[in-house]
């Protein structure tokens, strides 16, 4: 193991990363892309495990910026591009055929431990929470959109129940003078919720994971990643995805249901039809959950879930366009 490989482990350790690992079985000679580079965890031990090459891709500037010397320490086999990754075709190169993919949807710890990028309420910080340093703030839009809308934003990509509550709780605070750090945001949240419980989860976390998801367009990105991924994926390649929360997984379940010939009904009432030549096979039709060890060590993994599936020589076929998802 190299030292830069060891650098790397400690400064962040992805979640299920012997799993993953395990999952692509890197071999010589092969390319595979790590859609979600952040600190560089499965991109170094792709690397390390095996003589081959590496394309990453990840929307935040630093990420790539941290990446730079690794690229120069691996010698020309890994490739850092500055994107999201439903544009891995454009970013790659549509042509390049891939050995495996692997996606770690969850919010890199360093964008989460850094208070001037605004993801968490652990720090008070600027009221950010854009993972590309682009776009729209969490400030612009818990300032800007209507108490219908802020509520709709906190239930859909939250599960916030009491997203009704604390809407009117946002929209009457920004009446007395504006909300632009994580602190003034979350105190306004507590002050309109019981007070936490031993075991439960802070009250301001599904609104903050709401605005994150919302200003980050990050459901819509799951959805076409995943169908880019089947275009790039050669035969045979592996298509490995951790996810943190219900509403990721449910994405990446119906779409490897869908595409490995499983059948998904709008409703029950309505027939099954028979649709394209599934373009995958489920590896296993459970997903993985990280041993008991890793879950005591990094709480962050207890709520993560490993599905990994074999692109299969199906062409990919056709299929009805859906509306792009905000986020």
């Amino acid at each position: 193991m190299t030292a830069a490989h060891l650098q790397h482990q400690a400064l962040h350790t992805p979640v299920l990363l012997r799993e993953v690992v395990t999952a692509l079985s890197p071999t010589d000679g092969c390319t595979y892309l790590d859609a979600t580079f952040g600190n560089g965890g499965y991109t170094t031990a792709i690397l390390e495990a095996a003589a081959c090459a590496v394309i990453a891709i990840d929307r935040d500037p630093d990420a790539i910026a941290r990446g730079a010397g690794l690229a120069d320490v691996y010698n020309g086999r890994l490739t850092l591009y500055e994107g999201v990754f439903s544009e891995m075709q454009s970013l790659a190169g549509p042509d390049i055929g891939l050995d495996g993919i692997a996606f770690d949807l969850g919010v890199c710890s360093t964008q989460l431990d850094q208070p001037e990028r605004g993801f968490s309420f652990r720090f008070d910080g600027p009221l950010d929470m854009r993972m590309s340093k682009s776009g729209d703030t969490a400030a612009d839009i818990v300032m800007g959109l209507n108490e219908r809308e802020l509520a709709r934003i906190l239930w859909e990509y939250g599960e916030e129940r009491a997203s009704r509550r604390i809407a009117r709780a946002i929209v009457r605070a920004r009446e007395t003078g504006p909300i632009t750090t994580t602190g003034e945001l979350a105190a306004i949240i507590h002050a309109v919720m019981p007070a936490r419980r031993p075991g439960q989860i802070d009250p301001a976390t599904r609104s903050f994971q709401a605005l994150r998801i919302y200003i980050n367009r990050e459901l819509g990105e799951v959805e076409d990643g995943l169908a880019a991924a089947e275009a790039m994926l050669k035969p045979g390649g592996i298509l490995a995805v951790v996810s943190f929360h219900s509403l990721e997984d449910r994405i990446v379940k119906r779409f490897l249901t869908e595409r490995s010939g499983g059948a998904v009904r709008p409703s029950r009432h309505m027939p099954v039809t028979e649709g394209p030549a599934p373009t995958f096979e489920l590896v296993s039709r459970k997903p993985v959950a990280p041993s008991e060890a890793e879950a005591l060590t990094n709480a962050r993994a207890r709520s993560a879930k490993l599905r990994v599936a074999r692109r299969t020589e199906a062409p990919v076929a056709p299929r009805p366009t859906k509306p792009k998802r905000r986020s």
